[in-house]
């Protein structure tokens, strides 16, 4: 009896049996063949298409409604809170519809995460980081033609570095919002967890759109806030000045990064992988 499966011994409710999924195939050719698979994929692009025609819209709106030439005042309009709530909220209700389908990726910094995990196979996270890319684009493109006369004028939702933020600064603000969504991602979606809070439903894009959410709080004032490769790209294409372009790279290597380091930290540390590693190749060496 482990002490997991223990837990719930003097209650009057049970755990459920635990088992870790096996790994995904690093090239799985037949998702090619299924209909689920190509599902996936128009789940995750229409979801990415919506994220970013909501968030940037709502971005826009606000810096012209708050425009001193329009006679408008920093109070009006929906403010920073306002902006981190479309963000957050959007990724809630985006992961709440689409996480039966395709996992509700909507991030190739979370795609990314989830492939070093063996998640999902290479196949897969390729497909959704192009389709999500491509929804983005997508997505921005609806809001330019919405809000034409803004959209130039109001920098077009793009992410930049805050006027003072150094490289350095705006890297490592990426590389710890990433983290700190992809380690939510991990931990609201363990299959450990679940089987053992069983008594207590995990509705897991709640968690998720709050991490977005604070996420946002604290770095809109340093990058914009990208944490999210397909979002900065989206922006960037549509937007098409030299701004946005000059430190894009930032808005891909910082959330890779920090979905990296994510990964490795709940799959090796917090779920103890290496320990487990560890363990098994003393034991084998041990009977040798």
């Amino acid at each position: 009896m482990t002490k997991d499966a223990g837990v719930a011994e003097h209650g009057s409710f049970t755990t459920k049996d635990y088992h870790d999924p096996p790994p995904a195939p690093l090239i799985d050719a037949e998702e090619l063949t299924k209909w689920s698979f190509y599902r996936a994929i128009i789940a995750e692009f229409i979801a990415t298409l919506l994220f970013l025609y909501i968030t940037v819209l709502t971005v826009i709106g606000y810096k012209s409604q708050t425009d001193p030439d329009l006679k408008g005042d920093q109070c009006d309009g929906v403010g920073i809170l306002g902006i981190a709530w479309a963000f957050g909220g959007m990724i809630f209700i985006l992961v709440y519809c689409t996480a039966g389908i395709s996992g509700g990726h909507i991030n190739p910094a979370v795609t990314f995460g989830l492939f070093l995990a063996r998640k999902v196979s290479l196949i897969r996270a390729v497909m959704y980081m192009v389709a999500q890319c491509l929804g983005a684009i997508c997505g921005v493109g609806l809001v330019k033609a919405f809000q034409k006369s803004y959209y130039k004028k109001y920098g077009g939702g793009a992410n930049v570095l805050a006027d003072g933020i150094s490289t350095g600064v705006g890297l490592a603000a990426e590389i710890i919002g990433t983290f700190v969504l992809v380690y939510t991602v991990f931990s609201a979606t363990d299959p450990k967890r679940s089987a053992r809070d069983s008594h207590v439903p995990v509705l897991a894009p709640l968690p998720i759109g709050f991490a977005v959410f604070m996420v946002h709080l604290a770095t809109i004032p340093v990058t914009g806030t990208g944490i999210n490769p397909a979002r900065s790209l989206g922006a960037a294409v549509i937007y098409d000045q030299h701004k946005a372009w000059d430190d894009h790279w930032i808005f891909w290597v910082g959330p890779f990064i920090g979905a990296a380091v994510a990964a490795f930290y709940h799959q090796f540390i917090l779920r103890a992988g290496a320990a487990k590693a560890l363990g098994s190749f003393r034991s084998s060496a041990s009977h040798h």
